[in-house]
């Protein structure tokens, strides 16, 4: 499975922004899709994910801001980013898993924002 994030930029304080994330290869055998975040000397952090059945399972300080969603065909998923804030300053990045609890990972999206 391969994974492409899109839709990161600069955004001033208060704003919304929406990353999208393209999977190809095996789709149909995801269990879980969803990103997460690192920001410069943090680890990496849940952000959000979402099950085949819709489930949702969001990060603490997003909750309420932060809204995932994803196509039927678990070829793309979405986050939804409102009420941004300079501490949602990060690379984003896309995941999935698959069979055998395998990690996917895409290369990283930066989202940026501005007081």
């Amino acid at each position: 499975v391969q994974l492409a994030e899109s839709g990161g930029g600069l955004v001033q304080a208060g704003g919304s922004l929406r990353l999208s994330c393209a999977a190809s290869g095996l789709t149909g055998t995801l269990t879980r899709m969803g990103w997460y975040r690192q920001a410069p000397g943090k680890e990496r952090e849940l952000v959000a994910a979402i099950i085949p059945n819709g489930s949702t399972t969001y990060g603490t300080s997003v909750k309420g801001r932060f809204s995932i969603s994803r196509n039927v065909y678990k070829t793309a998923w979405y986050l939804q980013m409102s009420s941004l804030t300079p501490e949602d300053t990060a690379l984003y990045y896309c995941h999935a898993v698959g069979r055998g609890r395998r990690d996917f990972w895409g290369q990283g999206t930066q989202v940026t924002v501005s007081s």
